[in-house]
């Protein structure tokens, strides 16, 4: 049993192996959630939670779970949403470090949220570029990462990047609340566009897999009302439990950071080492310029976006 902000949590089956390669157990995901959720609760409050629950452990069956089953406890906190199709789907929502020791106890491995928050779900205050290689180069997704920051300051946003746990980066950009998911899903696709564009040989926005012929794909599919995107400090449904982890941008430049490098084993001597790079997040917040704007000259000359005609 564990006392969590109040609330009393039986811990069922602490011993239960969650990761076979490794022996992680469900009590070592407990104790990492615990832990960690000083870091993790300020990027994932508000968001309505999709989970990616593993009852068997990570080599058996993935669930993914939208809709807050009955039997969770009234103290966790619920938000409901309309669907695109009608009607509404009720998802828990990440508060405090209780619902987080109760859903690792619910074997959730990953917690994935929304890019809006449970005030104005329709408008998201987040948008992002999953920056997805092909392949095992890594550097190529941290020199585009970089490429993306220059276009984006340039634009006056505020980027912050994060590994994913898995292959790739996630950029990520606060922006003022107010926009719809499609007008920020119809600007990030111009901004990613405009990146692959100054190299078509490496970089697309290509969707379909068999058409990417090797290149990175830069992803902005995730910027649609009611996708979700993996957690800041979620663990992965992996070997060795990587972390998804923010980062400093100073960190991308280095050859020795990995996707998946950092670990709930490792994390905690990475943010001995690191102070918290999202802690200013929330300060960073700009309004999304219009497609006009980003369409003009860059310092070098180049322009930073295409024109309608180009994207008609």
């Amino acid at each position: 049993m564990r006392s969590v902000d109040g609330h009393q949590i039986n811990i069922s089956n602490a011993d239960k192996v969650l990761f076979p390669d490794d022996g992680i157990t469900k009590g070592d995901l407990v104790d990492y959630y615990l832990r960690i959720a000083g870091r993790m609760l300020p990027q994932v409050r508000d968001r309505p939670l999709h989970m990616n629950r593993y009852p068997d452990g990570i080599g058996g069956i993935a669930i993914q779970q939208k809709r807050v089953p009955e039997s969770f406890p009234p103290w966790i906190r619920r938000v409901t949403v309309d669907l695109h199709r009608g009607g509404t789907i009720t998802h828990a929502v990440i508060d405090n470090a209780a619902t987080l020791v109760y859903l690792a106890n619910y074997n959730m491995v990953t917690a994935h949220v929304w890019l809006s928050r449970s005030p104005a779900p329709s408008q998201p205050d987040l948008l992002i570029f999953d920056l997805d290689p092909s392949d095992d180069d890594f550097r190529l997704v941290r020199t585009t990462a970089l490429h993306l920051k220059t276009m984006l300051e340039e634009l006056q946003l505020v980027p912050f990047v994060k590994t994913t746990g898995s292959r790739g980066l996630h950029v990520v950009v606060p922006v003022t609340v107010g926009p719809s998911f499609e007008a920020v899903h119809i600007f990030a696709d111009h901004v990613a566009q405009r990146l692959a564009a100054a190299d078509p040989g490496h970089l697309t926005t290509e969707f379909i897999k068999q058409k990417r012929e090797g290149r990175l794909f830069i992803d902005v599919n995730r910027n649609a009302y009611a996708q979700t995107v993996v957690a800041p400090y979620a663990v992965r449904a992996r070997r060795r439990a990587p972390v998804a982890v923010p980062v400093d941008w100073r960190d991308v430049e280095r050859d020795s950071l990995r996707p998946d490098g950092i670990t709930i084993a490792s994390i905690w001597d990475w943010m001995r080492d690191h102070d918290d790079p999202w802690k200013l997040m929330e300060r960073a917040r700009r309004p999304i310029p219009p497609l006009e704007e980003a369409d003009q000259p860059d310092r070098s000359g180049r322009r930073r976006g295409v024109s309608r005609k180009e994207r008609a």
